[in-house]
């Protein structure tokens, strides 16, 4: 067992789209329950991480209906739950990485939501702490955002933007692999 899926915040409170804003890749909660039941017939260990937000108002906090994970990732008997307040899963409880080194897991697989925020954090220190990491591009998600930033004005980009940017800064940086779940699932039996 030296390979495990990293499967990130896929919570019920993403859904709320006039909290979150426009969202890309609608196809995002299939692909993974197609990782998922790959991995599953594989005997291959799956991470669940959810996001227990600290602000009140977010769909995320654990007191709210949308820090729920959804059905397909509810259904999971994970090898590890990692419960999380910040955007890496390595600073959440229990300790992932840890985790991963007692079990000699040294590849990791991740998919999830947010593509730019927890995933693409996640895999940026995943990569730095060497493990063989891969994005599975299709099988994240994120929304539109907008922010006024100091020395730039205003900076709008869209989902889809922030997910290419996304894949070209990890996988240009050295930190991550991109692939697309239907050339990755054929290869996990092998």
């Amino acid at each position: 067992m030296t390979r495990a899926l990293i499967v990130i915040d896929m919570q019920r409170g993403f859904d709320d789209l006039d909290f979150w804003g426009p969202t890309a890749n609608p196809d995002c909660e299939r692909n993974v329950a197609t990782l998922i039941a790959a991995w599953e017939t594989a005997g291959d260990p799956i991470v669940v991480v959810r996001h227990d937000s600290r602000g009140e108002a977010s769909p995320l906090h654990p007191d709210h209906a949308g820090n729920a994970l959804v059905p397909a990732v509810a259904a999971v008997h994970p090898a590890l739950f990692v419960s999380k307040d910040v955007n890496s899963a390595f600073y959440g409880d229990p300790d992932l990485h840890a985790w991963l080194q007692e079990q000699g897991i040294r590849e990791l697989v991740i998919c999830g939501i947010q593509t730019n925020m927890c995933v693409e954090t996640t895999a940026r220190m995943a990569g730095n702490l060497g493990y063989a990491t891969t994005v599975v591009l299709d099988a994240t998600r994120t929304f539109d955002l907008s922010e006024d930033v100091a020395g730039l004005g205003v900076v709008t980009r869209t989902a889809a933007e922030l997910m290419a940017t996304t894949a070209l800064v990890l996988q240009g940086g050295g930190f991550a692999r991109i692939v697309a779940t239907a050339d990755l699932v054929p290869r996990i039996g092998g």
